[in-house]
């Protein structure tokens, strides 16, 4: 058994984990960037408190791809997740688009987490499965628990959309024809 560990760790599939624990570490960096700037965003002081605690998370998250990368016996590094990156950019349009203190830029906030935790959530599923192919058990574990605050961080988001976000967000008028 140990001989098919040596192998694998030494294959196109370590090499592609690698590959894509340096794409999910540069996401989860930019994550860190950017949830300031949506938290700052949001109006309402539920989704203010989500995006804050959920960045300390991700903060979290970082430290842990780092003992990842150790785990396997590579350096730390990052490569460009354009997946991620499109997310971001995408939540930054929804926040130049919308009016600054509405339910509206607030249900565009929403979205813009949740896909990323979806990304995030997707991508992690696939990494733990491949860490544990690769017979690295303690990278999958520690993968799991990010995993497990995603699916968190993404089922709040839920929670706070549907208990007011959307229905504030439905009743309030367009700004256009208000004014003209």
């Amino acid at each position: 058994m140990e001989t098919q560990v040596q192998n694998a760790t030494d294959s196109k599939l370590k090499e592609f984990f690698t590959d894509q624990l340096e794409d999910l570490y540069w996401a989860e960096k930019k994550l860190v960037k950017t949830l300031p700037k949506m938290q700052n965003a949001a109006t309402s002081p539920e989704l203010r408190d989500a995006f804050g605690n959920h960045l300390t998370q991700t903060e979290n998250h970082v430290s842990r791809l780092e003992r990842v990368f150790g785990i396997i016996g590579e350096d730390v590094d990052s490569t460009k997740c354009p997946a991620m990156a499109g997310i971001v950019d995408e939540g930054e349009d929804i926040i130049d688009d919308t009016e600054d203190g509405t339910a509206q830029r607030d249900v565009g906030l929403i979205f813009a987490g949740q896909k990323a935790e979806h990304y995030e959530i997707a991508t992690y599923g696939g990494m733990i499965s491949l860490a544990k192919t690769l017979g690295y058990n303690d990278a999958a574990d520690i993968l799991l628990q990010t995993l497990e605050e995603e699916k968190e961080a993404d089922n709040l988001l839920t929670q706070i959309a549907e208990n007011n976000i959307n229905y504030q967000a439905s009743t309030e008028p367009r700004k256009e024809g208000l004014f003209s």
